[in-house]
């Protein structure tokens, strides 16, 4: 039998006002963006980015009581939040009953995985940033838009 690979160290959590506190081992088993309608509900963004941890690689360590869960029974899901403040906390699926999925937004440190793999990409919006050139908006300090297109004028042959 393998032995199991001791823990790098540990990274914590904490939800918005800071009622649920918790940590992982890190590494964490892995990383990846969920662009599925469900998640991008819950966390009322373009997409959630999650951490999955082994749920023995978890402890709670602040406001157990105040976790609320919601259990989506067509998807076999669990949703955990802050019953204080509302942040999402936990992400549990039926058929991986040994991981537990964080937002990483939640972590204030590494978690050892960059997240590398996106789960319903087929899902993803027209409106989410994908990564094109921003420039500084004029007159809003720490604001950046995307300028629009510019058409381009087709070339003419000749003087007519």
């Amino acid at each position: 039998m393998a032995k199991a690979t001791p823990a790098a160290g540990t990274a914590a959590g904490q939800c918005l006002c800071g009622s649920v506190a918790f940590e992982i081992d890190v590494p964490a088993r892995w990383a990846w963006h969920d662009h599925s309608a469900a998640s991008r509900r819950a966390h009322g963004a373009a997409y959630a980015t999650y951490v999955g941890s082994w749920r023995k690689r978890l402890r709670i360590n602040k406001g157990e009581d105040l976790i609320s869960r919601f259990e989506d029974k067509a998807t076999k899901t669990v949703r955990s939040f802050c019953a204080t403040c509302g942040t999402p906390v936990f992400y549990e699926r039926a058929r991986s009953p040994h991981m537990v999925n964080i937002p990483r937004a939640l972590f204030s440190s590494r978690t050892g995985r960059q997240p590398l793999y996106h789960i319903a990409i087929e899902e993803l919006q027209d409106w989410a940033y994908t990564g094109e050139p921003l420039v500084p908006l004029k007159g809003f300090p720490g604001v950046v838009w995307q300028r629009s297109k510019k058409k381009k004028q087709p070339e003419r042959e000749g003087m007519f």
